[in-house]
């Protein structure tokens, strides 16, 4: 499959809104050593380059993660991530915000490994109040191994935006008119973790790790943080803007060529009808 659009890479666009800075808002460039904690696989996770960098391995015996030392409510987080090159199958790069306990809230980026030559699956979902199940997924139009490349996430009171490259490729709107949680009262951490998940991952896991290639490495840079000082937007300029008509225009160009699975047009997983926020 190839991952490029009429034979040309993409280049970043001023997306309008989705660069708009509100002035109450507070931008906050990442040190890794200053704003995460290492929190599980050993050495297996580690900060250098003057916590400019971190990386992430897997090995047979274990994985590894990491979470940011803040909580955030609402704001634009960014990051860029060099994924697993090679035989990358059975393995998930996870990286999302998520709250605690049982009604946690939870918004999800993770990168589905594959066997060498195969596109990565890009697999996103939104909790709200401990329920999910509204996952998209999609392949990405250049190879997320080869170079670094930016994933935001845009959260507001009114829309959550899934960026890849500053390009939308998915919005989620508040639909609580609709009798559908929605998540906005609960800060959220920053997570990450890189792990073993061949039961499931690749083909619903009729594809194993193969651990001849380990370890499997992705790496971190340019973390980002744009966000309000009380937690909310106090003059509710930046939360109430929509996409602007390039930024449509991108979020369909995205969703009719790279989206490969979408849950509000699962007919068939529902077959009494499909959750109420997919109305809009």
């Amino acid at each position: 499959m190839a991952f490029y659009y009429n034979g040309f890479s993409l280049v970043l666009l001023n997306l309008g809104v989705l660069v708009f800075l509100s002035s109450c808002m507070g931008a906050h460039s990442g040190n890794f050593f200053q704003d995460f904690d290492l929190t599980w696989g050993g050495n297996r996770a580690k900060i250098f380059d003057r916590g400019q960098l971190l990386s992430l391995s897997l090995d047979k015996v274990s994985g590894s993660g990491f979470q940011s030392k803040k909580e955030y409510l609402f704001g634009r987080i960014d990051m860029q991530l060099k994924l697993v090159a090679g035989n990358s199958a059975g393995t998930v790069t996870a990286y999302y915000l998520s709250s605690q306990g049982p009604t946690h809230d939870e918004i999800d980026f993770e990168f589905l490994g594959n066997v060498t030559g195969q596109p990565y699956i890009l697999h996103t979902n939104v909790y709200a109040q401990g329920k999910g199940g509204r996952e998209q997924q999609f392949y990405l139009w250049f190879d997320p191994t080869k170079n670094f490349h930016s994933y935001s996430i845009i959260w507001t009171a009114q829309h959550i935006v899934f960026l890849v490259d500053n390009t939308p490729i998915r919005l989620f709107k508040n639909a609580e008119s609709l009798g559908v949680p929605y998540p906005k009262n609960q800060p959220m951490r920053i997570y990450s973790s890189l792990w073993n998940a061949d039961d499931w991952a690749t083909r619903g896991g009729l594809v194993k790790t193969d651990w001849t290639k380990a370890p499997f490495t992705a790496y971190y840079r340019n973390f980002n943080a744009q966000t309000s000082t009380n937690g909310k937007f106090s003059n509710g300029a930046w939360q109430n803007e929509e996409l602007d008509a390039y930024s449509r225009r991108r979020l369909r160009w995205v969703q009719k060529n790279f989206m490969i699975y979408n849950y509000c047009t699962d007919y068939k997983r529902f077959p009494q009808g499909l959750p109420p926020e997919c109305r809009q």
